[in-house]
């Protein structure tokens, strides 16, 4: 695991920065093919997301407790429930 998350963190920065060695630690370790071909599509994908959300200049709430009632909501309802309004009255959509 730590490999692989060595591995993610060099994806956040550069895909260019994981060396043959990276690659080499994690399958010393015992990671598969597929679990470090997944570490790095997985810090792409979420590397791709903050930065489109980052340039949209999106809002989010900065209390806390708006996450908690939402994922309250995610936990009942699933994430077809993304267009419920949230306890507090905010909507998400």
């Amino acid at each position: 695991m730590k490999a692989l998350l060595a591995i993610a963190g060099k994806v956040a920065r550069s895909g260019r920065d994981v060396t043959e060695q990276d690659i080499a630690r994690a399958r010393e370790e015992g990671a598969t093919d597929l679990e470090i071909h997944d570490a790095v599509l997985i810090a792409a994908v979420f590397c791709l997301c903050n930065r489109y959300v980052d340039g949209l200049a999106t809002w989010t709430p900065e209390d806390p407790e708006f996450y908690r009632q939402r994922a309250a909501v995610l936990a009942q309802h699933g994430y077809a429930a993304s267009t419920l309004a949230a306890p507090n009255g905010l909507a998400q959509k």
